[in-house]
């Protein structure tokens, strides 16, 4: 059974900042997705076991993950954030070794969820 305890959600005016933490109870691949009222559940990015990171086109750019390994910690820096950014935000943990996915499907565990609120 894997834990993850995220962190970080809040409330920003578009231009703005937030950082997003996950932290786990050890090293895997990882990934961000987010879903809005009344929408799918989507890829934002991800991180592989060798720290490969992976990113949506529409976040590209802006977004930046990252990860601690010493203390399993995946971190989303979310700047330039607009207000079609704002959504639940959910860190997820794939325990296949047959590499990166995009695809929320191929997810094992999920994180509570942290609101995301950009104001324009």
């Amino acid at each position: 059974q894997v834990q993850l305890v995220e962190s970080g959600g809040g409330l920003v005016q578009a231009g703005g900042s937030l950082r997003l933490s996950c932290a786990a109870s050890g090293r895997y691949i990882m990934g961000w997705f987010r879903q809005a009222p009344g929408k799918e559940r989507e890829f934002v990015g991800g991180i592989s076991r060798s720290s490969m990171t992976y990113y949506a086109d529409s976040v590209q750019g802006r977004f930046t993950i990252s990860r601690d390994n010493a203390k399993n910690t995946m971190y989303l820096q979310m700047n330039s954030l607009k207000p079609e950014d704002t959504a639940v935000y959910y860190c997820a943990v794939r325990i296949s070794r047959l590499g990166f996915s995009r695809l929320a499907s191929e997810y094992d565990y999920w994180g509570q969820g942290t609101q995301v609120t950009v104001s324009s």
